[in-house]
């Protein structure tokens, strides 16, 4: 497999700090990334598969329920190169003010950012990894656009023209399923433009792909890398779960640590 060594090594920045209400009360007392599907944390699963794909350095933004997740990491990944970010006004603030909150800890480096709901096989992660852009969302076609997707706009070139929930599902060519890489130098104008934003209080309920958009019409470079066909599942409600629990009917493969060192059992097979 050809891969973009630009991005390389990548840290993984995990938006983990929302409430989940639109699954309570599965949430009213486990934080969303937490919720097993086939048996394993989502978490569990995001981690492993970042890991296998070669990355290393977490960053994991919390909010809800914090303790919970920083305890599950530390007993299930003991030797895990991770930083934590407490988002404090989780409650009051949404995605882009969380992703501003990890401009310091990630140090002007590209990244690979991820929704800590998004239950997804390490194929998606591979396929975006080995692309040739360097600032890009994966992006599915094969889904039913309605009010609450990310809805994707691209040009001939697959260069994207608009991400929002506010597009027309007409001229959309599919979702954005949560997981993009963003480039060192589109990562320093991403978090100069969500410093602005978030200095208005009014930005502070946008998502982050309001600060991609804004980039966008500034002529920053964002692509979509077309995973549709492989299995994903973005759990914002009850049937979400169910629907991932039924696409998802296996456990991740074991972490075996070494030399202090946490290795795959099985990222030989994807080609890293």
């Amino acid at each position: 497999m050809q891969i973009n060594t630009k991005l390389q090594p990548a840290k993984a920045i995990i938006l983990a700090a929302g409430v989940g209400s639109r699954i309570r009360p599965l949430t009213d007392n486990c934080p969303k990334s937490l919720l097993k599907v086939a048996g394993v944390p989502i978490l569990e699963r995001m981690i492993t598969n970042i890991m296998a794909c070669g990355i290393s350095e977490f960053v994991i933004v919390l909010g809800y329920l914090d303790s919970q997740i920083k305890e599950f990491v530390r007993a299930r990944f003991p030797g895990l190169h991770v930083t934590y970010i407490l988002n404090d006004r989780y409650e009051d603030t949404n995605t882009g003010f969380s992703l501003l909150l990890t401009r310091a800890a990630n140090e002007g480096a590209g990244f690979i950012k991820f929704d800590a709901d998004v239950v997804f096989t390490p194929d998606i992660l591979s396929r975006l990894i080995a692309d040739t852009a360097d600032t890009a969302l994966c992006i599915d076609r094969n889904i039913k656009l309605e009010a609450e997707e990310i809805k994707v706009v691209v040009d001939k070139d697959w260069r994207i023209l608009k991400a929002s929930k506010t597009v027309d599902p007409n001229i959309a060519v599919g979702e954005s399923i949560g997981i993009e890489k963003i480039s060192a130098s589109t990562a320093t104008l991403l978090f100069a433009e969500l410093g602005a934003m978030m200095t208005r209080e009014t930005h502070h309920q946008d998502y982050y792909e309001a600060a991609y958009e804004r980039l966008m019409t500034l002529d920053v470079a964002f692509h979509a890398v077309d995973i549709t066909g492989l299995d994903w599942v973005e759990i914002d409600t009850y049937d979400d779960f169910i629907e991932a629990n039924r696409m998802f009917t296996h456990p991740v493969p074991l972490i075996a640590q070494v030399h202090g060192h946490l290795l795959h059992t099985s990222a030989d097979s994807l080609g890293f």
